[in-house]
């Protein structure tokens, strides 16, 4: 079950009684499709940013809920069809829980405590490698990690005596005066 906030916009030439049982009529259609009403808020009637149906105000209302969310398409489905109703929209509520610190975006922490848990991270110890270039544990690490630097130095000394040569005097352009 998620939490719903539902806004709806009905008619306002809607009598009263009329309105009050089109409210009754979608509370219903919640309860009936496994739902539970939790808060039902009239605004009253207000005026529209635009027209809807040619109609330059509306009656408000605003309905909390919890409903699985597969039911909620037809709930939705339901008030497209009535004609009571002008606008409709559904929304999901989030949890307003604890959060911790890792939820939070880095902006969100006070800067003094990411400067001290970065300094925490650093402080941790890590794992040492067991065998190393410049300290091999036994004759055959020392002997691989010869031949790997043997074959780098090999890869550094041009292949070329043309390229050699270029490498050892530097190429300047004369410059005219």
């Amino acid at each position: 079950m998620r939490r719903y906030e539902l806004m709806l916009l009905f008619r306002p030439d809607l009598e009263d009684d009329k309105l009050q049982s089109a409210v009754e009529k979608v509370t219903r259609a919640i309860v009936n499709a496994g739902g539970a009403l939790t808060k039902v808020s009239p605004w009253g009637k207000r005026r529209l940013a635009y027209e809807i149906q040619h109609f330059r105000e509306a009656s408000y209302f605003l309905l909390h809920f919890d409903i699985a969310p597969t039911q909620i398409r037809e709930l939705e489905r339901g008030l497209l069809i009535s004609e009571e109703v002008l606008r409709h929209l559904a929304t999901v509520l989030e949890d307003r829980g604890e959060l911790s610190e890792e939820d939070l975006p880095p902006a969100a922490v006070p800067a003094g405590e990411r400067e001290a848990r970065e300094d925490d991270e650093r402080r941790e110890p890590q794992p040492e490698v067991a065998a190393s270039v410049d300290a091999p544990a036994d004759a055959s690490a020392r002997e691989t990690a010869e031949a790997e630097q043997g074959e780098t130095d090999e890869a550094d000394e041009p292949a070329d005596e043309a390229d050699a040569a270029a490498e050892q005097s530097p190429t300047t352009e004369p410059v005219e005066a």
